[in-house]
């Protein structure tokens, strides 16, 4: 009789092991290197990289001699704004590297640059700042005197601080909503992040001179009211639109103080009669009583329109890497 042949018994040695995931510590989680220490070698990036900025410049200024630039102007601002949008952005670009994410997903998507919510967003900022001041005009609080300028001067200085206040808009909202805010979203959650990061953007104008709490407290507002457009539009442009479109509105168009910083080559000259809660005093419109309160109804109209949300890091997994 024949005997049937069994198959040969494979060698335990020819098993190749399966690939193990990376075990989680103190250092990695599930999705790599955890939030916190995301966060830490961003910002020793952007200190080295601010360093390096400051290194150049100051070989810069002793090799052509003193250069003075006053942060009244649109050059001062503009230059000021662009070195801490550069250096944001430069470590961004290279923690999104790091981690093989898009640099879009921290909120400044290229595709969507300057598209429409840019510019529907400037026009709300403007607009809103133009409600705020009619509401002290009501109460006797606000009067346009005239025009400060005139000829020419009208049309640059319209260009020049329209360019500068992007430029704000760019470089406050990337550092205060952009990686940091997506990075602490994916450890935190979205709001703990938004409120941490509100309140750190309040802090950053308490240097402003002539600021006062009534207008540090309206700055966490515009923070929270700024996050909530970022979680439903899902990206930066809207939101840079919004403060561009007010800054230019109060500075350069209604020629009124910005956080206690005076107005220079404004359209318009401008007086302030009344008690501070009504005016904001030095501060200027944004530490006046009708500030936040335009600011929630800005909010309650634009949700009417954006009902979902759109943030990338609310939702797990995190998108892939695009190019």
């Amino acid at each position: 009789m024949a005997s049937s042949e069994l198959p040969p018994v494979a060698n335990s040695g020819d098993h190749q092991p399966l690939p193990q995931p990376p075990a989680n510590d103190i250092f990695r989680g599930p999705d790599g290197i955890r939030a916190g220490w995301r966060v830490l070698i961003f910002i020793a990036l952007c200190a080295l990289i601010a360093m390096l900025i400051a290194a150049g410049l100051y070989g810069f200024t002793r090799a052509k001699g003193q250069v003075g630039i006053s942060q009244l102007t649109p050059v001062g601002i503009g230059l000021s704004e662009a070195a801490i949008f550069l250096v944001t952005a430069i470590s961004a670009v290279v923690m999104s590297r790091i981690e093989r994410r898009s640099f879009g997903l921290y909120g400044l998507p290229i595709r969507s640059a300057f598209g429409s919510d840019f510019w529907v967003g400037g026009l709300a900022g403007f607009l809103a700042i133009s409600l705020c001041l009619f509401l002290i005009y009501a109460f006797h609080g606000f009067h346009l005197t005239g025009l400060a300028i005139h000829g020419s001067l009208i049309v640059s200085s319209t260009a020049a601080w329209a360019l500068a206040f992007v430029v704000v808009g760019l470089a406050e909202e990337f550092a205060f909503r952009g990686y940091m805010q997506f990075t602490i979203t994916t450890g935190l959650g979205f709001w703990p992040a938004a409120v941490l990061m509100s309140l750190l953007f309040g802090l950053a104008h308490a240097g402003n001179p002539g600021e006062s709490k009534t207008g540090l407290a309206s700055v966490v507002v515009f923070g929270l009211v700024f996050s909530l457009i970022l979680r439903r539009t899902g990206n930066l442009w809207w939101v840079v639109g919004f403060h561009a479109g007010w800054d230019w509105g109060q500075t350069f168009f209604y020629g009124v103080p910005d956080s206690g910083v005076s107005p220079y080559h404004n359209l318009f000259n401008s007086s302030f009669h009344g008690p501070q809660w009504l005016t904001g005093g030095t501060v200027g419109p944004e530490a006046s009583i009708f500030t936040p309160i335009v600011l929630v109804l800005a909010a309650i109209i634009f949700t009417r329109f954006y009902r979902e949300n759109r943030y990338p890091a609310d939702s797990k997994p995190l998108p892939a890497v695009s190019r």
